[in-house]
């Protein structure tokens, strides 16, 4: 018997070593003359990398040799999540009038003004092939349109007796990724959307993670090509769900989402918030097996809310009860690969442009310390 324990405990790790080893431990991609590096997804099968460099996509292999770009974009395209029901890259992309939208027109240098609109971008990886490829023209893109987000981004609210805009603090879109319905750790995938979530310390309605989750199996009837002259608005009226996670207020919400099918949990990497009440953590990991209707904290307009808690790893704040971690990477992409191997986008820029480096982890789940590089 404690030959063939220690067999298996042996063939275990053969099995994890071989696993780590094909995955490079950088992968370096850029500089590139646009925005940051917003996110990524790994298309596993093709050894695959997607990058989003705000109004760009680019597609390379494992050793960071480029395939394809994709521009033309004058949007911000955030987080990116790999489809492997379907084979596509699924991102948010939002045209907005505040501050990031203003920017984004000041960098391609266009004078343009745009209605307000949130989608998903859909691309067809396999179809990029070259550089310099066209958003709008070469077939390789379509966009569905989220009016739900919209309303919240538009409307205002009444809270502690004083107006606000937009409902929950919403900024718009950015974290997406693909996974079960909150309450189960099986069963069919769906798209899920994190709001972005402006700060504001004087607001109380700000203080949770709002995941939104669609069933996409029947989208084809809303997937439409992009026309940045004339904004499309064919969508879903409203998502299949819609969620909250208690971590208290930080700035633009979730940068980053990544379903973790070995933890049964979500990823929630995030730019730290400014509220002295809460801990202020940079990642957080909703458990995704369970959710609870409960009160809603700090929000007046809404009675009761669908709240996913987070799993009690990381260091736990005694005063609010949240548990995350202070970890430096994150914001900018993060793939969870399986077997506890994970890649983190590790951004930087020079006088060339923006660019990343992504940098393997492994899963340790120390209070302090959540991940610790392969080397």
């Amino acid at each position: 018997m404690k030959r063939f324990f220690f067999a298996l405990v042996f063939c275990c790790g053969m099995f994890t070593l071989l696993f780590a080893q094909q995955w490079p431990d950088t992968i370096s991609c850029g500089p590139f003359k646009t925005g940051h590096i917003q996110g990524f997804a790994v298309d596993k099968q093709h050894q695959w990398v997607y990058y989003s460099y705000t109004t760009m996509l680019v597609k390379t292999d494992l050793q960071g040799n480029v395939i394809g770009t994709v521009k033309g974009l004058l949007g911000h395209l955030g987080c990116l999540a790999f489809n492997k029901a379907d084979g596509r890259v699924y991102g948010s992309l939002e045209y907005k009038d505040d501050s990031i939208g203003k920017g984004i027109l000041k960098m391609e240098k266009v004078d343009k003004q745009f209605e307000n609109a949130f989608y998903i971008a859909i691309f067809d990886g396999e179809k990029i092939t070259q550089m310099d490829m066209d958003a709008e023209k070469d077939g390789i893109m379509k966009t569905v349109y989220l009016p739900t987000v919209l309303a919240d981004y538009l409307a205002e609210v009444d809270v502690n007796g004083k107006s606000f805009a937009h409902r929950l603090a919403c900024s718009g879109i950015d974290g997406v990724s693909f996974g079960p319905k909150f309450g189960k750790v099986n069963g069919k995938h769906y798209l899920t959307v994190a709001y972005g979530v402006y700060s504001d310390l004087q607001r109380t309605d700000n203080d949770y993670q709002v995941l939104q989750q669609y069933d996409i199996s029947k989208w084809s009837a809303y997937e439409h090509p992009l026309s940045q002259n004339n904004l499309h608005r064919n969508g879903p009226q409203k998502p299949n769900g819609q969620y909250f996670v208690y971590t208290g207020n930080t700035n633009y919400g979730v940068q980053n989402l990544e379903y973790d099918e070995d933890l049964k949990g979500w990823w929630m990497a995030v730019y730290t918030g400014k509220k002295p009440l809460f801990p202020n953590y940079s990642l957080f990991l909703a458990d995704g097996s369970r959710c609870v209707k409960e009160n809603l904290k700090g929000i007046p307009y809404m009675k009761k809310g669908k709240v996913v808690p987070l799993k009690r790893q990381g260091k736990r704040d005694e005063l609010t009860g949240i548990y995350g971690w202070h970890f430096p990477l994150g914001s900018t992409g993060i793939c969870a690969l399986g077997e506890g191997f994970y890649y983190f986008s590790d951004n930087f820029s020079n006088k060339d442009g923006q660019g990343s480096v992504l940098r393997l982890f492994k899963y340790v789940g120390n209070e302090d310390v959540p991940f610790e590089a392969v080397k």
